[in-house]
Protein backbone atom coordinates (compact mmCIF):
# COMPACT_ATOMS: atom_id res chain seq x y z
CA UNK A 1 0.00 0.00 0.00
CA UNK A 2 1.35 3.39 -1.02
CA UNK A 3 2.12 5.85 1.75
CA UNK A 4 3.37 9.41 1.66
CA UNK A 5 6.68 9.86 3.43
CA UNK A 6 7.83 13.33 4.46
CA UNK A 7 11.63 13.13 4.68
CA UNK A 8 13.99 15.85 5.86
CA UNK A 9 17.39 15.49 4.25
CA UNK A 10 19.76 18.37 5.00
CA UNK A 11 22.32 17.21 2.43
CA UNK A 12 21.31 16.07 -1.07
CA UNK A 13 23.43 16.20 -4.20
CA UNK A 14 23.09 13.39 -6.77
CA UNK A 15 26.47 14.32 -8.29
CA UNK A 16 28.35 13.72 -5.05
CA UNK A 17 29.12 10.80 -2.77
CA UNK A 18 29.22 10.65 1.02
CA UNK A 19 26.41 12.39 2.92
CA UNK A 20 25.09 14.26 -0.13
CA UNK A 21 24.93 11.13 -2.26
CA UNK A 22 23.34 9.23 0.60
CA UNK A 23 20.56 11.83 0.85
CA UNK A 24 19.76 11.59 -2.85
CA UNK A 25 19.83 7.80 -3.00
CA UNK A 26 17.68 7.32 0.09
CA UNK A 27 15.04 9.72 -1.26
CA UNK A 28 15.07 7.92 -4.60
CA UNK A 29 14.75 4.54 -2.88
CA UNK A 30 11.77 5.72 -0.83
CA UNK A 31 10.12 6.77 -4.10
CA UNK A 32 10.43 3.25 -5.53
CA UNK A 33 7.65 2.09 -3.21
CA UNK A 34 5.97 5.22 -1.84
CA UNK A 35 5.41 8.90 -2.50
CA UNK A 36 8.09 11.07 -0.92
CA UNK A 37 8.12 14.76 -0.08
CA UNK A 38 11.77 15.63 0.57
CA UNK A 39 12.76 18.84 2.33
CA UNK A 40 16.35 19.96 1.89
CA UNK A 41 18.41 23.16 1.79
CA UNK A 42 17.96 25.71 -0.98
CA UNK A 43 21.57 25.42 -2.15
CA UNK A 44 20.86 21.82 -3.20
CA UNK A 45 18.10 22.81 -5.64
CA UNK A 46 20.24 23.56 -8.76
CA UNK A 47 22.04 20.21 -8.68
CA UNK A 48 18.86 18.23 -8.01
CA UNK A 49 16.99 19.86 -10.88
CA UNK A 50 19.96 19.57 -13.24
CA UNK A 51 20.38 15.86 -12.49
CA UNK A 52 16.68 15.10 -12.91
CA UNK A 53 16.80 16.82 -16.31
CA UNK A 54 19.96 15.01 -17.45
CA UNK A 55 18.92 11.58 -16.17
CA UNK A 56 15.13 11.14 -16.56
CA UNK A 57 13.59 8.40 -14.46
CA UNK A 58 9.99 7.31 -14.02
CA UNK A 59 10.55 7.16 -10.25
CA UNK A 60 10.70 10.98 -10.18
CA UNK A 61 6.91 10.95 -10.48
CA UNK A 62 6.82 9.88 -6.83
CA UNK A 63 9.29 12.57 -5.69
CA UNK A 64 8.55 16.13 -4.63
CA UNK A 65 11.19 18.54 -3.29
CA UNK A 66 10.72 21.51 -1.00
CA UNK A 67 13.58 23.86 -0.20
CA UNK A 68 14.02 25.55 3.15
CA UNK A 69 16.67 27.69 4.84
CA UNK A 70 16.75 29.98 7.81
CA UNK A 71 16.91 33.74 7.12
CA UNK A 72 20.31 35.08 6.11
CA UNK A 73 20.80 36.89 9.42
CA UNK A 74 20.65 33.49 11.15
CA UNK A 75 23.19 31.80 8.87
CA UNK A 76 25.63 34.43 7.53
CA UNK A 77 28.34 33.00 9.79
CA UNK A 78 28.18 29.52 8.27
CA UNK A 79 30.92 28.84 5.70
CA UNK A 80 30.81 25.42 4.02
CA UNK A 81 31.58 22.83 6.74
CA UNK A 82 32.34 25.48 9.37
CA UNK A 83 29.40 25.65 11.73
CA UNK A 84 27.53 22.92 9.83
CA UNK A 85 26.39 20.95 12.89
CA UNK A 86 25.15 24.06 14.70
CA UNK A 87 23.27 25.26 11.64
CA UNK A 88 21.82 21.76 11.09
CA UNK A 89 20.45 21.81 14.65
CA UNK A 90 18.88 25.25 14.08
CA UNK A 91 17.50 24.13 10.70
CA UNK A 92 15.99 21.00 12.17
CA UNK A 93 14.64 22.93 15.17
CA UNK A 94 12.70 25.21 12.83
CA UNK A 95 11.47 22.36 10.62
CA UNK A 96 8.13 21.52 12.35
CA UNK A 97 6.93 25.11 12.00
CA UNK A 98 7.93 25.24 8.31
CA UNK A 99 6.11 21.95 7.61
CA UNK A 100 2.94 23.09 9.35
CA UNK A 101 2.90 26.24 7.21
CA UNK A 102 2.99 24.14 4.03
CA UNK A 103 -0.19 22.30 5.08
CA UNK A 104 1.16 19.05 3.70
CA UNK A 105 -0.61 15.71 3.83
CA UNK A 106 1.61 12.75 4.75
CA UNK A 107 1.57 9.47 6.66
CA UNK A 108 5.10 9.13 8.09
CA UNK A 109 7.80 11.63 9.00
CA UNK A 110 11.45 10.59 8.53
CA UNK A 111 14.55 12.48 9.70
CA UNK A 112 16.85 11.03 7.08
CA UNK A 113 20.42 12.32 7.09
CA UNK A 114 23.20 14.56 8.41
CA UNK A 115 22.58 13.53 11.99
CA UNK A 116 24.03 11.13 14.51
CA UNK A 117 23.29 9.50 17.82
CA UNK A 118 23.88 12.65 19.87
CA UNK A 119 21.99 15.36 17.94
CA UNK A 120 18.24 15.48 18.65
CA UNK A 121 15.42 15.69 16.14
CA UNK A 122 12.18 17.63 16.57
CA UNK A 123 10.00 16.02 13.91
CA UNK A 124 8.08 14.07 16.55
CA UNK A 125 6.25 17.34 17.26
CA UNK A 126 4.22 16.77 14.09
CA UNK A 127 2.39 13.85 15.75
CA UNK A 128 2.94 11.37 12.95
CA UNK A 129 4.75 8.02 12.99
CA UNK A 130 8.39 9.09 13.26
CA UNK A 131 11.41 7.28 11.78
CA UNK A 132 14.87 8.44 12.81
CA UNK A 133 17.97 7.55 10.84
CA UNK A 134 20.15 5.84 9.87
CA UNK A 135 21.71 7.68 12.76
CA UNK A 136 25.48 7.53 12.85
CA UNK A 137 27.94 6.68 15.55
CA UNK A 138 31.55 7.69 15.08
CA UNK A 139 33.73 6.41 17.92
CA UNK A 140 36.57 8.44 19.36
CA UNK A 141 39.81 7.87 17.44
CA UNK A 142 42.09 5.75 19.66
CA UNK A 143 44.91 7.99 20.86
CA UNK A 144 47.70 5.78 19.51
CA UNK A 145 46.55 6.49 15.96
CA UNK A 146 47.10 10.23 16.30
CA UNK A 147 50.84 10.10 17.00
CA UNK A 148 51.78 11.38 13.53
CA UNK A 149 49.47 14.37 13.71
CA UNK A 150 49.47 17.77 15.37
CA UNK A 151 48.39 17.55 19.01
CA UNK A 152 45.49 19.87 18.16
CA UNK A 153 43.71 16.84 16.66
CA UNK A 154 44.12 14.89 19.89
CA UNK A 155 42.65 17.76 21.90
CA UNK A 156 39.80 18.19 19.41
CA UNK A 157 39.14 14.43 19.40
CA UNK A 158 38.82 14.34 23.21
CA UNK A 159 36.73 17.51 23.33
CA UNK A 160 34.32 16.16 20.70
CA UNK A 161 33.91 12.95 22.65
CA UNK A 162 33.16 14.91 25.83
CA UNK A 163 30.46 16.90 24.01
CA UNK A 164 28.87 13.68 22.73
CA UNK A 165 28.88 12.15 26.21
CA UNK A 166 27.24 15.27 27.61
CA UNK A 167 24.41 14.98 25.09
CA UNK A 168 23.95 11.26 25.76
CA UNK A 169 23.74 11.84 29.51
CA UNK A 170 22.00 15.19 29.89
CA UNK A 171 20.15 16.27 26.72
CA UNK A 172 16.40 16.29 27.41
CA UNK A 173 15.79 16.91 23.69
CA UNK A 174 17.71 13.77 22.78
CA UNK A 175 15.78 11.76 25.37
CA UNK A 176 12.53 13.13 23.93
CA UNK A 177 13.63 12.14 20.42
CA UNK A 178 14.28 8.58 21.60
CA UNK A 179 10.99 8.37 23.46
CA UNK A 180 8.97 9.63 20.52
CA UNK A 181 10.73 7.72 17.72
CA UNK A 182 8.55 4.89 16.42
CA UNK A 183 11.56 3.32 14.71
CA UNK A 184 15.30 4.00 14.78
CA UNK A 185 17.66 2.98 11.97
CA UNK A 186 21.23 2.58 13.26
CA UNK A 187 24.25 2.97 11.02
CA UNK A 188 26.20 0.41 13.05
CA UNK A 189 25.88 -1.74 16.16
CA UNK A 190 27.60 0.74 18.47
CA UNK A 191 24.61 3.10 18.44
CA UNK A 192 22.72 0.78 20.77
CA UNK A 193 25.72 0.76 23.12
CA UNK A 194 25.60 4.50 23.81
CA UNK A 195 21.88 5.33 23.71
CA UNK A 196 18.97 3.26 25.07
CA UNK A 197 16.95 1.68 22.27
CA UNK A 198 13.88 -0.49 22.67
CA UNK A 199 14.14 -4.01 21.30
CA UNK A 200 12.02 -4.40 18.19
CA UNK A 201 12.04 -0.66 17.48
CA UNK A 202 15.45 -0.45 15.83
CA UNK A 203 17.66 -2.28 13.37
CA UNK A 204 21.12 -1.97 11.82
CA UNK A 205 20.83 -0.30 8.44
CA UNK A 206 24.20 1.06 7.25
CA UNK A 207 23.93 4.51 5.73
CA UNK A 208 26.38 3.49 3.01
CA UNK A 209 25.52 1.66 -0.19
CA UNK A 210 26.35 1.90 -3.88
CA UNK A 211 24.70 1.59 -7.24
CA UNK A 212 25.90 -1.04 -9.66
CA UNK A 213 28.49 0.51 -11.96
CA UNK A 214 29.12 -2.70 -13.86
CA UNK A 215 31.15 -5.66 -12.68
CA UNK A 216 33.76 -7.82 -14.31
CA UNK A 217 35.47 -10.60 -12.34
CA UNK A 218 39.09 -9.74 -11.57
CA UNK A 219 41.69 -11.46 -13.68
CA UNK A 220 45.08 -12.09 -12.11
CA UNK A 221 47.57 -9.53 -13.35
CA UNK A 222 51.27 -9.11 -12.80
CA UNK A 223 50.66 -5.58 -11.48
CA UNK A 224 49.34 -5.35 -7.92
CA UNK A 225 47.46 -2.10 -7.28
CA UNK A 226 45.93 -0.97 -4.03
CA UNK A 227 43.50 1.94 -4.02
CA UNK A 228 42.20 4.15 -1.23
CA UNK A 229 40.01 7.26 -1.28
CA UNK A 230 38.84 9.97 1.10
CA UNK A 231 39.71 13.29 2.73
CA UNK A 232 43.27 13.72 3.99
CA UNK A 233 42.39 14.01 7.68
CA UNK A 234 43.40 11.85 10.69
CA UNK A 235 39.99 10.14 10.73
CA UNK A 236 40.74 8.36 7.46
CA UNK A 237 44.02 6.77 8.60
CA UNK A 238 46.02 7.37 5.43
CA UNK A 239 49.23 7.40 7.45
CA UNK A 240 48.50 3.75 8.27
CA UNK A 241 47.92 3.00 4.60
CA UNK A 242 51.24 4.51 3.53
CA UNK A 243 53.39 3.03 6.30
CA UNK A 244 51.80 -0.44 6.03
CA UNK A 245 52.34 -0.37 2.27
CA UNK A 246 55.98 0.62 2.85
CA UNK A 247 56.46 -2.37 5.17
CA UNK A 248 54.89 -4.64 2.60
CA UNK A 249 57.30 -3.39 -0.06
CA UNK A 250 60.25 -3.95 2.26
CA UNK A 251 59.27 -7.61 2.47
CA UNK A 252 59.56 -8.04 -1.30
CA UNK A 253 62.64 -8.57 -3.46
CA UNK A 254 63.58 -5.31 -5.18
CA UNK A 255 62.75 -6.74 -8.59
CA UNK A 256 59.11 -7.24 -7.62
CA UNK A 257 58.49 -3.88 -5.98
CA UNK A 258 58.03 -2.09 -9.30
CA UNK A 259 54.86 -4.10 -9.97
CA UNK A 260 53.18 -2.83 -6.78
CA UNK A 261 51.40 0.48 -6.46
CA UNK A 262 49.28 2.39 -3.96
CA UNK A 263 46.87 4.98 -5.43
CA UNK A 264 45.39 7.47 -2.95
CA UNK A 265 42.51 9.58 -4.26
CA UNK A 266 41.55 12.65 -2.28
CA UNK A 267 42.57 16.00 -0.85
CA UNK A 268 42.76 17.69 2.51
CA UNK A 269 44.88 19.50 5.11
CA UNK A 270 47.16 16.54 5.88
CA UNK A 271 48.45 16.17 2.33
CA UNK A 272 51.92 17.59 3.24
CA UNK A 273 52.27 15.05 6.06
CA UNK A 274 51.31 12.15 3.80
CA UNK A 275 53.79 13.32 1.16
CA UNK A 276 56.47 13.48 3.84
CA UNK A 277 55.77 9.89 4.93
CA UNK A 278 56.10 8.75 1.32
CA UNK A 279 59.44 10.56 0.90
CA UNK A 280 60.86 9.32 4.21
CA UNK A 281 60.14 5.73 3.21
CA UNK A 282 61.55 6.16 -0.31
CA UNK A 283 58.38 4.92 -2.00
CA UNK A 284 57.68 7.90 -4.29
CA UNK A 285 57.69 5.61 -7.33
CA UNK A 286 55.13 3.26 -5.82
CA UNK A 287 52.65 5.75 -4.32
CA UNK A 288 50.50 8.00 -6.47
CA UNK A 289 48.34 10.82 -5.13
CA UNK A 290 45.38 11.82 -7.27
CA UNK A 291 43.42 14.88 -6.24
CA UNK A 292 39.65 14.62 -6.47
CA UNK A 293 38.66 13.35 -9.90
CA UNK A 294 35.40 13.11 -11.77
CA UNK A 295 33.35 10.14 -10.63
CA UNK A 296 33.79 8.38 -13.98
CA UNK A 297 37.57 8.50 -13.54
CA UNK A 298 37.34 7.15 -10.00
CA UNK A 299 35.26 4.22 -11.26
CA UNK A 300 38.00 3.38 -13.77
CA UNK A 301 40.51 3.28 -10.93
CA UNK A 302 38.30 0.86 -9.02
CA UNK A 303 38.00 -1.39 -12.05
CA UNK A 304 41.78 -1.65 -12.46
CA UNK A 305 42.63 -2.11 -8.76
CA UNK A 306 43.51 -5.35 -6.99
CA UNK A 307 42.21 -4.48 -3.51
CA UNK A 308 40.87 -1.59 -1.44
CA UNK A 309 42.93 -0.36 1.52
CA UNK A 310 40.91 1.68 4.03
CA UNK A 311 42.14 1.74 7.68
CA UNK A 312 39.66 4.48 8.58
CA UNK A 313 38.46 5.16 12.13
CA UNK A 314 35.00 6.38 11.08
CA UNK A 315 31.70 4.65 11.65
CA UNK A 316 30.79 4.49 7.96
CA UNK A 317 32.63 4.80 4.63
CA UNK A 318 30.68 5.08 1.37
CA UNK A 319 33.81 4.13 -0.55
CA UNK A 320 33.75 0.66 1.04
CA UNK A 321 30.38 -0.09 -0.56
CA UNK A 322 31.72 1.15 -3.90
CA UNK A 323 34.80 -1.06 -3.60
CA UNK A 324 32.64 -4.10 -2.85
CA UNK A 325 30.54 -3.36 -5.94
CA UNK A 326 33.66 -3.71 -8.07
CA UNK A 327 34.61 -7.00 -6.45
CA UNK A 328 37.56 -5.59 -4.51
CA UNK A 329 38.73 -7.31 -1.32
CA UNK A 330 38.76 -4.74 1.50
CA UNK A 331 41.53 -4.30 4.07
CA UNK A 332 40.37 -2.21 7.01
CA UNK A 333 40.33 -1.90 10.80
CA UNK A 334 38.07 -4.11 12.88
CA UNK A 335 35.91 -1.28 14.19
CA UNK A 336 32.29 -0.16 14.24
CA UNK A 337 32.53 1.17 10.69
CA UNK A 338 34.11 -0.73 7.79
CA UNK A 339 34.97 -3.56 10.19
CA UNK A 340 31.25 -4.33 10.47
CA UNK A 341 30.64 -4.07 6.73
CA UNK A 342 32.94 -6.90 5.71
CA UNK A 343 33.71 -10.44 6.88
CA UNK A 344 36.63 -12.79 6.32
CA UNK A 345 35.15 -14.04 3.04
CA UNK A 346 35.59 -10.67 1.33
CA UNK A 347 38.36 -8.91 3.20
CA UNK A 348 40.62 -8.57 6.22
CA UNK A 349 39.72 -6.54 9.31
CA UNK A 350 42.72 -5.79 11.54
CA UNK A 351 42.25 -5.48 15.31
CA UNK A 352 42.92 -2.08 16.86
CA UNK A 353 45.94 -2.57 19.11
CA UNK A 354 49.23 -0.66 19.23
CA UNK A 355 50.22 1.51 16.30
CA UNK A 356 53.19 -0.69 15.42
CA UNK A 357 51.23 -3.93 15.64
CA UNK A 358 48.46 -2.45 13.50
CA UNK A 359 51.01 -1.61 10.80
CA UNK A 360 52.36 -5.14 10.95
CA UNK A 361 48.90 -6.66 10.61
CA UNK A 362 47.93 -4.38 7.75
CA UNK A 363 51.15 -5.09 5.84
CA UNK A 364 50.64 -8.83 6.34
CA UNK A 365 47.09 -8.55 5.01
CA UNK A 366 48.42 -6.79 1.90
CA UNK A 367 51.09 -9.46 1.48
CA UNK A 368 48.49 -12.21 1.80
CA UNK A 369 46.48 -10.90 -1.12
CA UNK A 370 49.64 -10.33 -3.15
CA UNK A 371 51.13 -13.78 -2.52
CA UNK A 372 47.90 -15.73 -3.01
CA UNK A 373 46.11 -14.37 -6.10
CA UNK A 374 43.61 -17.25 -6.00
CA UNK A 375 42.57 -16.13 -2.52
CA UNK A 376 42.28 -12.51 -3.69
CA UNK A 377 40.15 -13.63 -6.64
CA UNK A 378 37.87 -15.66 -4.36
CA UNK A 379 37.53 -12.77 -1.93
CA UNK A 380 36.71 -10.46 -4.83
CA UNK A 381 33.83 -12.66 -5.92
CA UNK A 382 32.53 -12.76 -2.33
CA UNK A 383 32.88 -8.96 -2.14
CA UNK A 384 30.57 -8.67 -5.13
CA UNK A 385 28.05 -11.03 -3.49
CA UNK A 386 28.24 -8.98 -0.28
CA UNK A 387 27.47 -5.86 -2.32
CA UNK A 388 24.51 -7.43 -4.10
CA UNK A 389 23.00 -8.82 -0.89
CA UNK A 390 23.68 -5.98 1.54
CA UNK A 391 25.16 -2.86 -0.05
CA UNK A 392 23.20 -2.25 -3.24
CA UNK A 393 21.00 0.84 -2.88
CA UNK A 394 17.98 -1.26 -3.77
CA UNK A 395 18.47 -3.22 -0.53
CA UNK A 396 18.17 0.04 1.43
CA UNK A 397 14.91 0.86 -0.36
CA UNK A 398 13.51 -2.56 0.51
CA UNK A 399 14.54 -2.16 4.15
CA UNK A 400 12.89 1.24 4.47
CA UNK A 401 9.72 0.06 2.73
CA UNK A 402 9.46 -2.82 5.21
CA UNK A 403 9.79 -0.38 8.13
CA UNK A 404 7.17 1.99 6.73
CA UNK A 405 4.74 -0.87 6.19
CA UNK A 406 5.15 -1.96 9.81
CA UNK A 407 4.16 1.42 11.25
Amino acid sequence: MYKTILATAYAINPYKGSEDGMGWNFVRQIARFNTVIAITRKNNQPMIEKYMTEYPDVVYENMQFLYFDLPYWMRFWKKKSRGAMLYYWMWQRAMPRFIRKQQLSFDIIHNLNFHNDWTPSYLWKLNKPFVWGPIGHHPSIPGQYLINYNNVYNIKNKATWMVKQAFWKYSSSLKKTLDKADYVCCMNSHVAKVIPLQKGKYSIIPSVASQDFGYEPKQHKKAFTLISAGRFVPLKGFDLSILAFARFLDSLPKAKREDCKLIIVGAGPEFPLLQKLVRENNIENQVQFIHWVERKELLKLYKNASAFLFPSHEGAGMVVAEALSFGLPVICLDNSGPGEFIDDTCGVAVKETTYTHTLTQLSQAIAKLYQFPELAERMGKCARIKFENQFHWDRRGEQLHSIYQSL
